[in-house]
């Protein structure tokens, strides 16, 4: 939910051909029905595929192989090809992580107004070395959370203002961990957020983040 720069404004009508006009849309676009009961099983196929690339030492011959059967696989996928709002891909609610291969495998415990709780596993591919997840994901993780955490506090669509970090500890991967997000306070449209990564007892990394409502018509 980041944003790389000072945001545009627009009042123009959005539409499937230019789906970004208009500002963000104005509603979460959660299901459980896009890309059939099956699309889970999918999205995990694809986190392994990501987990093997990542720890893989193939022989040239594999690489030839692996090159023409990805090719094949990626020109069937972009048949399917379709805009942000329409991919089921991060909007299953149903499923680990919302369907969204991009984020480590994150199952929620409970999601209200105040705050979350969910379990998270770091695989092979989130490797940072030595066994311990990269920083890099463990902020993903936060940044998806707690911007969940101020949509659901404010019913509103937020961007991220800035999200600090700190890693009290190591984040071993293929364990699980408890993320736990909650409002620290509200003050027009800021929306002041923290959260607190776990392994049992211990404590692995925290973060607060200041979220900001977007205005009508603010991508």
């Amino acid at each position: 939910m980041t944003t790389d720069g000072p945001a545009a404004t627009s009042t123009d009508d959005s539409s499937p051909a230019n789906p970004h006009v208009g500002g963000f849309r104005d509603d979460f676009g959660f299901n459980t029905e896009r890309g059939g009961p099956r699309y889970g099983e999918l999205v995990e196929q694809f986190r392994v595929l990501m987990d093997l690339a990542r720890a893989a030492d193939p022989t040239p011959e594999l690489v030839d192989g692996l090159i023409d059967q990805l090719t094949a696989v990626n020109a069937q996928l972009a048949t399917a090809e379709t805009d942000e709002w329409s991919s089921p891909s991060g909007r299953r609610i149903d499923l680990t992580a919302r369907g969204n291969v991009m984020l480590p495998p994150m199952v929620m415990d409970r999601a209200d107004a105040t705050g979350i709780t969910a379990r998270v596993t770091f695989r092979r591919f989130h490797l940072g070395g030595n066994n311990a997840a990269h920083g890099g994901y463990i902020g993903t993780v936060f940044d998806d959370l707690l911007g969940m955490t101020s949509a659901l506090a404010t019913r509103k669509i937020t961007r991220t203002a800035y999200l600090n970090v700190n890693y009290r500890s190591i984040t071993q991967l293929h364990i699980e961990h408890t993320v736990e997000t909650s409002v620290t306070r509200v003050d027009g449209r800021k929306v002041f957020v923290e959260a607190k990564m776990r392994a049992g007892e211990q404590l692995c990394a925290e973060a607060d983040a200041l979220f900001v409502i977007l205005k009508p018509g603010q991508p």
